[in-house]
């Protein structure tokens, strides 16, 4: 495990203050001398995870704008003056920045080092955060699924998620949603016989039921089980009628079948 997979505290919004945002996750993790929240949907949440910790927010990694991802970062400033890093693409979009960022980055903070890729899709100039052993995804690569293309393509999708290929089996995706059952049930209707798939779902429906979270989950995982890094698999082609195709195209078939979904 990563240092800072060993420090890091998932942090669901609470159903009783926040209705509106039920399946959400922020992250806290501490870095030296420093204490990073990705993404921050609501500040009090982040704010009271922190304290129980006994720490205090320095800094607020955004991987983009909309505001399930961005709402809380006002409160968490007011109240601790963390520093806001996000996307120079997308600073027009997001709270006012400290640090703009370019897709190529390469960012410290508290001695922790992160690559800064581009993965548009979900939204353009959304960003990810990859960490050694970690990779803090938002709505892009999500466990068991990706996000919905609310501004990109198809193709930009796929491209984003195939700079996954080179990570190691072992590297925790975390993402933004508990989506996890539902990505699941759509992934189970294209392969219902990947034994992967069916003991997966089984797991994830213990850890819902037990009130546990399925975030992060380790990308090895992820490429026995998730459609949308599977384009390549035969299987998939055969249940998107996509065979002979090139993976774009099943990606963009599982895509639009999970919309419909």
């Amino acid at each position: 495990m990563t240092a800072i997979a060993e420090t890091l505290v998932v942090v669901p919004m609470l159903r009783d203050r926040f209705p509106d945002l039920l399946d959400n996750y922020g992250y806290l993790f501490r870095a030296g001398d420093r204490v990073v929240s990705v993404d921050a949907a609501r500040a009090a949440p982040l704010l009271e995870a922190a304290e129980a910790q006994g720490w205090t927010i320095t800094d607020i990694l955004l991987t983009h704008h909309h505001p399930d991802h961005v709402d809380g970062v006002a409160g968490i400033v007011e109240a601790t003056g963390a520093q806001v890093w996000g996307a120079a693409a997308d600073a027009h979009r997001l709270p006012a920045l400290d640090h703009a960022l370019a897709p190529g980055d390469s960012i410290e903070i508290g001695g922790a080092t992160a690559r800064v890729w581009d993965v548009s899709g979900h939204t353009i100039g959304h960003i990810a955060f990859l960490f050694d052993g970690i990779a803090f995804t938002g709505d892009s690569l999500m466990v068991g699924g990706c996000g919905r293309l609310f501004e990109g393509t198809p193709a930009q999708m796929h491209a984003s998620l195939a700079q996954f290929a080179d990570l190691s089996d072992g590297t925790l995706i975390a993402s933004g949603h508990e989506y996890t059952q539902t990505n699941l049930a759509f992934a189970l209707s294209l392969e219902p016989d990947n034994p992967a798939l069916i003991s997966r779902k089984t797991e994830v429906d213990a850890m819902r039921a037990g009130g546990r979270p399925t975030v992060p989950s380790p990308l090895g995982l992820e490429r026995d089980t998730n459609p949308f890094l599977r384009a390549h698999d035969p299987a998939l082609k055969a249940a998107t009628d996509t065979t002979g195709a090139p993976d774009v195209d099943t990606f963009a078939a599982a895509r639009r079948a999970k919309d419909a979904f």
